[in-house]
């Protein structure tokens, strides 16, 4: 058995969803693994990964606008706000999403469905740089 391990930087631009597939895709190829598994895993707690649709820029419009509405900025029945009224909302927001993803991968190539791409989901308002572990495992 193999591994291999790196840290992508993803430059956000505030809350929305940013697609990092084809930077996983390259890792897997870097790893000349053909068969095994990526573990992915987003190192903060106020955003969050997701597999989503990747051919219509409206889903992640409406997932984006699903969440604020969820889970609102300055809502009052948050007392944490130590980096402003976007702060607590954002860590709910990461505790009903996920930060840790795991993809199959066979003859050398991620198990993706045909339209799904992984999406770094930010929640915090202004634009943060966020680091995501990659590690792929297996033959």
């Amino acid at each position: 058995m193999r591994q291999h391990q790196q840290t992508l930087t993803i430059e956000t631009q505030g809350q929305g969803l940013s697609e990092f597939t084809l930077d996983v895709v390259e890792i897997v190829g870097d790893s000349g693994i053909e068969i095994g598994l990526a573990h992915i895993f987003c190192r903060h707690t106020s955003a969050s990964l997701l597999i989503q649709e990747n051919a219509d820029a409206d889903v992640q419009r409406d997932l984006l606008a699903f969440f604020k509405r969820l889970v609102p900025d300055g809502d009052p029945l948050f007392i944490h706000r130590a980096e402003g009224p976007d702060d607590m909302p954002a860590h709910v927001k990461t505790a009903l999403t996920q930060t840790t993803l795991t993809i199959p991968i066979a003859n050398g190539r991620l198990m993706l469905g045909t339209w799904q791409g992984i999406y770094l989901f930010e929640h915090r308002a202004r634009p943060h740089s966020r680091q995501v572990v990659v590690h792929v495992v297996g033959d």
